[in-house]
């Protein structure tokens, strides 16, 4: 099987490859494709993945190109894993939203909406070229925002593109390991968007043990997200949110630890990023070392202005290791090899949720085997879950519209909307700010 990686040059990429590694069985991947405008990063990224190689005869035989169109012909799967404007466009994004006093992350607010109003045409134009040249092939989509990038793109290529995150995964087997349960045996009642999301059960052996959990203090802040919420919240709620509900639930703090920070997170990461690039160009390098030693900080350093806020101190060892690659590569051996499991995905509802359309891509467990990813029905939400849910969704269908028109009047109404910008002429202003330094919302007119 062929898989082609879009943003190969991505610094994540080798949690991909590494996932592969191993994997001996019959309709494994025997070809990775790297795409990337950057032959630089492309290059650095390729000594990696053959260091991860080495010593295993059977590992997936890796190539490059900076030509998308080859890089998608004859793809069984692509997953797409890029970043428009780089980490200097995320920095930016942070930036400009910051100084009008609302949240900047590059998924949640502001900056969320000025990155999917960069990356939804680019998307669009991915999806529209695989549909041309890999009409069978499964598009694994990474892009973030995710949920917003997949419906985009569902939009040309139906319910061959599945988005995914790490984030209910790591909430659903923290849970698990604090209630002491086989995270693997047990059934995540998780639901929302992507990024909005609530716990409000957890099953082993037919049996919801989240009561349990919600009525012990102590274990309900042994963990992170009992750190960032604090147990009284949790229990008012009934429910343990994904961490990005804490920009929601807690948002004047995480705003103000925001502006605070020495740097923001994208120009954190955009100089890290740039070191560990710059030692790659020196052909004595040891480049996996190089590679872990900086994923290693950056994991560590994950959502920190929020935990400082929350006073939840450092996160745990056990949370360091990532997830995605192993969402993805359970969701390709679940398709091409007829291997059902059970993923939270994100995917077209198809009535899962009363209150959104059929279209709307939500993020809810699916069960997955070779016709792809079919959502399971959930419980409807309460009214409080219910309210953001459908106000996020609005808002991400005003930035689909602009994206789609190129109406600066319908991008200043997806910033107006959002539950995290106050004002019609605080929105105004972050538009006329973004425009200012992404020229690339030029086709906004």
């Amino acid at each position: 099987m062929k898989l082609t990686i879009l943003g190969g040059g991505g610094f994540r990429v080798p949690l991909v490859y590494g996932a592969l590694l191993g994997d001996r069985a019959e309709g494994r991947v025997t070809q990775v494709v790297l795409h990337d405008l950057d032959a630089g990063r492309l290059s650095a990224v390729a000594r990696v993945l053959a260091e991860q190689a080495a010593g295993d005869p059977d590992a997936p035989e890796v190539s490059v190109t900076t030509d998308l169109d080859d890089a998608l012909r004859g793809a069984d799967f692509v997953f797409s894993a890029i970043r428009v404007g780089g980490l200097e466009g995320r920095a930016a994004d942070e930036r400009v939203a910051l100084d009008e006093g609302v949240l900047g992350q590059e998924t949640v607010g502001a900056g969320g909406i000025a990155y999917g109003l960069r990356t939804v045409p680019v998307a669009v134009d991915i999806a529209r070229r695989v549909a041309r040249l890999a009409p069978d092939a499964w598009v694994i989509n990474f892009t973030n925002p995710a949920g917003l990038v997949t419906e985009a793109m569902s939009r040309h290529l139906g319910d061959r593109v599945i988005g995914i995150c790490d984030s209910p995964v790591g909430l659903g087997r923290r849970i698990a390991r604090v209630l002491g349960a086989d995270p693997r045996e047990a059934w995540i009642d998780y639901v929302g968007l992507n990024h909005l999301g609530w716990v409000r059960g957890l099953r082993v052996a037919g049996r919801d043990e989240l009561p349990r959990l919600l009525a012990d203090p102590e274990l309900l802040g042994s963990f992170e997200e009992g750190k960032l919420f604090g147990p009284e919240w949790l229990r008012s709620l009934g429910a343990v949110p994904n961490e990005y509900l804490h920009y929601y639930y807690f948002n004047r703090e995480a705003v103000r630890a925001y502006q605070q920070a020495e740097k923001t997170r994208g120009a954190f990461l955009h100089d890290q990023q740039a070191r560990f690039y710059d030692e790659m160009k020196h052909p004595e390098t040891a480049a996996l070392t190089a590679w872990d030693r900086t994923r290693a900080e950056r994991e560590a350093t994950y959502m920190a202005e929020n935990r400082d806020a929350a006073g939840a101190g450092e996160r745990d060892a056990d949370d360091l290791s990532g997830g995605y690659e192993k969402v993805a590569l359970a969701l390709m051996r679940a398709i091409a090899r007829d291997e059902r499991t059970t993923l939270i995905l994100n995917v077209p509802n198809r009535g899962t949720l009363s209150v959104l359309d059929a279209d709307a891509v939500i993020e809810v467990p699916c069960l997955v085997d070779a016709n792809g990813a079919h959502p399971v029905t959930v419980d409807p939400l309460p009214d409080h879950a219910t309210g953001l849910v459908c106000a996020v969704k609005g808002v991400e269908r005003e930035i689909l519209a602009a994206a789609e028109s190129g109406s600066r009047t319908t991008a200043v109404k997806a910033f107006a909307l959002h539950p995290l910008v106050d004002s019609v002429n605080v929105a105004r202003r972050l538009l006329d700010g973004y425009t200012a330094v992404h020229p690339g919302l030029g086709y906004l007119t």
